[in-house]
């Protein structure tokens, strides 16, 4: 059996999603938020800026409270606060305009500190493998349509759906296209344990140390 084809970054750009409003936090930036010492947004970086060749951050507002971040900060290019599919159309716009030659855009959420290093490289091999046109992650028996890969090529139909439909989830305007999903192991630690609130994020410290005493993930 052949090897699966793995990811050349140049051929990616990401897009890190900061534009909600964080409500269940109570409001601000969640991603602001310290876990082991460091912002959830600095781990976040660390573990997806080397599986693509461009990444940038997603955030609404004074994008200076992100300065000590080495990213350019992009407001979603929709008006409203439509959800994950704005800052996903953020990113595809983007990269259409400034790394032309890259035909695929990867989304990450903000709030996931535990998320694979190889995320992006198997998501495209599924994209190859299957015949799709995007490729989300999934584990233990659910998916995570905000770790997705998407073609640029979407960008204009996206823009169209949003604006014209006002359609707002995920899921129902990738159940128009092919997919593929890719199941990803959740043990030790689910890598998309998502923290939403403040006992999300004690229980983040406690699974970040829950193996031998390391830090998982946030090496």
């Amino acid at each position: 059996m052949s090897e699966a084809p793995r990811a050349r970054p140049a051929q990616v750009c990401g897009v890190l999603l900061a534009g909600g409003l964080a409500r269940r936090f109570g409001g601000g930036d969640k991603c602001l938020r310290a876990l082991g010492g460091r912002a959830l947004l600095a781990h976040v970086i660390e573990r997806a800026q080397g599986q693509v060749a461009a990444l940038i951050l997603n955030a609404n507002g004074d994008a200076e409270r992100f300065a000590r971040f080495p990213l350019a900060v992009v407001p979603d290019v929709i008006g409203g606060y439509a959800g994950p599919l704005a800052g996903v159309l953020t990113g595809l716009e983007w990269a259409r305009k400034h790394v032309p030659d890259a035909p695929w855009v990867a989304s990450f959420a903000t709030d996931a500190p535990f998320l694979p290093r190889d995320l992006v490289a198997r998501l495209i091999a599924a994209v190859t493998e299957n015949g799709a046109e995007i490729a989300f992650a999934a584990s233990a028996g659910r998916t995570h349509p905000v770790f997705a890969v998407w073609p640029v090529r979407l960008a204009d139909a996206l823009r169209a759906t949003i604006a014209d439909e006002g359609l707002r989830k995920i899921d129902l305007w990738t159940a128009r296209f092919r997919t593929a999903r890719v199941e990803f192991a959740s043990v030790p630690v689910d890598p998309f344990f998502n923290i939403n609130t403040p006992d999300d994020l004690a229980e983040a410290e406690r699974l970040a140390h829950s193996v031998e005493g390391s830090l998982i993930g946030i090496s």
